[in-house]
């Protein structure tokens, strides 16, 4: 009896670790002369109508530009000593990967793998650590061209460990649709990976605990292009004070991509108004990314 119950939890923790592979991107564990293969993503776009939405961000060239993003300084907030990304052994972190896309595409699912599973073990938050159901690490294709960043999980994020899953998950769902693209194309992420209570906004120092895991997606996936969806991702990512709707329709460069900023999918169920100028911003997006709209 003893031995069915303790086969019963090896099995349910395997499950579990194979799921975190496959929200990290991993698609297939090599197994000496075999290899497993994890069922495909369902395909979660929604049938709806396509609506109008939100935009990239990328850090200015343009001298005229570049005065607009202030750089705040946040004395208050400490500095995470650096944690090795890929084993005690590796010697690495996520500044450490090495040149932009220097990992080929059969490397990234692991690379990734590897950094969800530090995530997931990931108490420097340990407001979050205590309160969160699981870590929500990113989802989508480990070779995008094009990566979203939204702030953090929310409720339904924290509950299935998926990022925009919720209502403003599915409007974003039509967004992509809108510019024929789909969401296994894109990889999604946000600044923080674990639900803040109450979905208050991350704080300075959450945001800066976080930060090596997010250098650490960006430069494995070593997308061209960067949507941030909301003044939380812009402020975060680019290190500006300035708003949304001054960074809107302009393109900025954060390492190699080019980044767009726009207005978050949950402020447009809140301000359907908006959803012209998120339309506008993709546009733009999809003419610079050479993607002809219907």
């Amino acid at each position: 009896m003893n031995d069915e119950v303790g086969i019963s939890e090896l099995r349910q923790a395997l499950r579990q670790q194979l799921e975190s592979y496959r929200r990290a991107g991993l698609t297939h564990l090599p197994l000496a002369d075999r290899v497993l293969t994890f069922p495909g993503t369902a395909d979660v776009a929604s049938t709806e109508p396509a609506v109008n939405e939100q935009a990239v961000v990328e850090l200015p060239k343009v001298p005229e530009v570049a005065a607009t993003l202030e750089t705040p300084s946040n004395p208050a907030v400490e500095t995470v000593p650096s944690q090795s990304l890929f084993g005690e052994d590796s010697g690495g972190t996520a500044s450490d990967l090495g040149n932009w896309g220097e990992l080929d595409d059969a490397e990234r699912p692991a690379a990734l793998a590897k950094l969800a599973n530090r995530v997931a073990a990931c108490v420097r938050c340990q407001e979050l650590a205590d309160t969160r159901r699981q870590t929500v690490f990113g989802i989508g294709n480990p070779s995008a061209r094009l990566m979203f960043i939204g702030e953090a999980p929310g409720r339904d994020e924290d509950e299935q460990g998926e990022p925009f899953v919720g209502a403003a998950g599915q409007l974003l769902n039509r967004i992509i649709k809108a510019c024929t693209l789909t969401r296994e194309e894109i990889y999604i992420c946000n600044i923080l990976r674990c639900r803040p209570p109450m979905n208050r906004n991350p704080t300075d120092q959450e945001a800066a605990n976080c930060r090596e895991y997010l250098d650490g997606q960006i430069r494995i996936v070593a997308p061209e292009f960067i949507v941030c969806w909301g003044s939380v991702a812009a402020r975060n990512l680019l290190g500006t004070k300035s708003s949304v709707g001054r960074l809107r329709q302009q393109f900025f460069t954060y390492g190699q991509a080019q980044v767009m900023c726009t207005y978050h999918p949950s402020y447009l169920l809140r301000n359907p108004s908006a959803k012209k100028d998120v339309w506008e911003d993709m546009q733009l997006l999809m003419r610079k990314m050479d993607i002809q709209l219907p």
